[in-house]
């Protein structure tokens, strides 16, 4: 039977799309979970009326996910992992976890199941992934697998130089108020030299 899809559905189109698929797909998904509608008389006029809107809505689209692409194909997300000898990992990087990543670090909420792998990722190191951003927009993302020993000690140097750094700070911060109070005070005493010496001459 022949239905208007209301939002994008992988394999079959996007919103506004009239499509062809078996009555019992749609009857017992695509309508009750309201992803179609039956491409009736009325309901395809409707449609004829709300084509410029659709049309708007997926140009916003397709820029967004033309923005995404581009924003992926510079980003490297770091995965920590438990790595054993030779850079080999306990398990594999799954794409439910590359998922978790890119929400958690990204802000980006991408399906796991638009995330392709190509081969599942079993070493510590670069691996390079496919992301379906929107329908044919797709972008490639680096992900870099690391031990997460290792991970949990860079993030420990990365604090303890930031507490040498701050330390140093204050400690110039000190320095510099103490050289401003040494200023402050020789003003003060040549201040108070010309003041004796106009009450001598007076």
């Amino acid at each position: 039977m022949k239905v208007i899809l209301l939002q994008e559905i992988k394999g079959q189109g996007g919103e506004g799309d009239v499509v062809e698929v078996k009555r019992g797909y749609a009857t017992n998904y695509l309508f009750p979970q309201k992803l179609a509608i039956e491409a009736n008389k009325g309901n395809l006029k409707q449609l004829e009326l709300r084509k410029h809107n659709i049309a708007k809505r997926e140009a916003e689209r397709l820029d967004s996910a033309d923005k995404i692409q581009t924003a992926l194909a510079d980003k490297i997300l770091v995965i920590p992992a438990r790595v054993g000898e030779e850079g080999q990992l306990f398990g594999s990087v799954t794409s439910q976890q590359i998922a978790e990543k890119m929400s958690e670090e990204l802000g980006l909420e991408i399906d796991r199941r638009k995330i392709d792998l190509r081969a599942p990722i079993k070493t510590a190191g670069e691996h390079t992934v496919t992301v379906t951003v929107y329908r044919d927009v797709k972008a490639v993302l680096t992900i870099n697998v690391v031990d997460e020993n290792a991970r949990f000690e860079e993030v420990e140097a990365v604090a303890v130089a930031a507490d040498t750094v701050e330390a140093q700070e204050l400690e110039e911060d000190a320095e510099a108020l103490a050289f401003a109070d040494k200023i402050n005070e020789t003003v003060e005493a040549v201040e108070a030299d010309e003041a004796a010496e106009a009450v001598e001459e007076a």
